[in-house]
């Protein structure tokens, strides 16, 4: 089953592990929205995510990265 919008902390993970040499506190919300879509196993309309989620996204990243 693929990752959907609601799926923040398996997202935000999966970006950290595929972009290990970015750091999510320089990453624009517009690049976020795009590598997102662009992995793997992400499975939902890309028009469904929203600020608070992608913020959601961020914060589970910069975890991860911490």
């Amino acid at each position: 089953m693929g990752l959907k919008w609601t799926d923040s902390r398996e997202i935000g993970e999966a970006l950290y592990d595929s972009r290990p040499d970015t750091d999510p506190k320089t990453v624009r919300f517009t690049d976020l929205h795009r590598w997102i879509c662009e992995l793997d196993n992400f499975d939902d309309d890309p028009d469904a995510s929203s600020e608070k989620i992608l913020e959601a996204i961020l914060l589970v990243w910069l975890d991860e990265a911490d």
